[in-house]
């Protein structure tokens, strides 16, 4: 009969050690990542691409300093990012744009531009 009691005291703690395990992978994805990547899947350049917050008062987080040639990638560093949504928009050579508002950061490290 001392054995029964032990099984689940023991799965019970057994169980609490995951979860604890698992909570420092759930943090991370809660906050933005310090950079974050840009490809150009298209077959023009990128000439310009800008991320801000979403929201009523945006604020420009990053920003793409020169055009960004077709198939290349580029990390852009995010400047005091806060929450995890954002709005992303890009501006190609051959004047189409690519807007994606509630780009979830977060989750989402990498952005690739495709037609």
């Amino acid at each position: 009969m001392k054995i029964r009691p032990a099984i689940p005291a023991g799965l019970i703690g057994a169980c609490a050690v995951l979860s604890l395990a698992a909570l420092p992978a759930l943090a991370q994805s809660s906050r933005p990542p310090a950079q974050v990547k840009i490809t150009n899947a298209r077959t023009v350049p990128l000439d310009s691409l800008e991320i801000t917050t979403s929201g009523e008062q945006p604020r420009l987080v990053a920003k793409l300093a020169k055009p960004l040639a077709p198939g290349k990638s580029i990390a852009l560093k995010l400047n005091k990012p806060t929450g995890c949504s954002y709005y992303l928009l890009g501006k190609f050579s051959d004047e189409v744009e690519s807007d994606n508002d509630g780009v979830d950061l977060c989750r989402e490290k990498s952005v690739r531009l495709t037609d």
